[in-house]
């Protein structure tokens, strides 16, 4: 398994961002200016990007994992390296994400904790109504951890 840091062409990379955010448009705002994580198990299997939003935070934003490949531990492996990798360069790693049960589940297993929740986001800010797990998204839930510095 490797991960690696990938600093051109990020846009090869759409179709799996595009599971974990579902509008190009809104990948596009931050996609350029962050750092793209890619997970090879022998070929690509999840990737994420992270953001510098000031002040010593970081957002981690559209972790994907293939469906095929998921609940095989590659979405925590990826959470973990980049945890590991921010930990000295900053004060706290931010998240967003839907308001599920299992989505928010798996990231607290990942050590984060939830800070706050933004209402009608997903309404306000898709086009499109978006499920996950059977529910429509409406409120982003945002998570935190400390990291290091």
């Amino acid at each position: 398994m490797e991960i690696k840091l990938i600093e051109s062409n990020k846009k090869d990379f759409l179709d799996l961002l595009l599971l974990a955010d579902e509008e190009e448009k809104m990948i596009d705002k931050y996609l350029e200016r962050g750092d793209l994580f890619a997970l090879y198990d022998d070929d690509l299997k999840s990737t994420c990007v992270v953001t510098a939003e000031g002040g010593g935070v970081f957002e981690l934003q559209s972790l994907a994992t293939y469906p095929a490949f998921q609940g095989q531990g590659y979405g925590k492996r990826i959470v973990s390296y980049v945890v590991d990798y921010y930990w000295d360069k900053g004060k706290t790693m931010i998240l967003g994400t839907g308001d599920v049960p299992g989505i928010l589940g798996f990231y607290e297993s990942c050590g984060f904790v939830i800070s706050h929740k933004v209402e009608n986001f997903f309404v306000e800010h898709y086009e499109e109504p978006i499920f996950e797990e059977g529910i429509q998204l409406k409120d982003k839930v945002y998570l935190t951890m400390d990291l290091g510095e």
